[in-house]
């Protein structure tokens, strides 16, 4: 009995601007501008906004799909299937492929990093043994000459 209150208690929970603000380190302007494109509905009373249990899961929601790279489009597509309306299967799947086709732009995205990180350490190493007076290579340094790569305009973009 007293799990169940518990529960309903949480469900029913309200909070202002400012407890989600301080809650998830973003600004008021975020909060607003997240409602201006219709992907929370807060409550009023007065000028103040109340923010459901609801809308604090759907900034949760929002925030880790921005964190991965998602954009808000994307995310209004995933937070509609958790909405649960009709065709929830076909939802599902939708999500499903964008979950799959970020994981792939990731992917990506760190094998670039990675490289970018050997050629940087590579060129700590270079830099190194000049500076202890050992044979040089060839500038530039941090290059390897074999294997050196056109340096894309967006160095982490996804790639199509």
């Amino acid at each position: 009995m007293r799990d169940e209150r518990h529960e309903r208690a949480m469900s029913s929970r309200i909070y202002t601007i400012r407890q989600l603000t301080k809650e998830f380190s973003v600004t008021a302007r975020t909060l607003r501008f997240y409602e201006d494109e219709k992907l929370i509905s807060p409550g009023r009373r007065g000028q103040t906004r109340l923010y459901s249990s609801r809308d604090r899961a759907r900034i949760i929601l929002i925030l880790r799909g921005r964190r991965l790279g998602f954009s808000l489009a994307e995310i209004r597509e995933v937070l509609d299937m958790y909405d649960g309306k009709d065709g929830e299967l076909a939802q599902m799947t939708h999500a499903r492929k964008k979950f799959e086709e970020r994981i792939q732009i990731l992917e990506r995205q760190k094998l670039d990093i990675d490289q970018a990180l050997r050629q940087l350490r590579d060129g700590i190493r270079d830099i190194d043994a000049a500076l202890e007076g050992k044979p040089r290579t060839p500038w530039p340094l941090f290059f390897d000459q074999e294997n050196i790569q056109a340096v894309p305009s967006r160095p982490f973009a996804a790639k199509p």
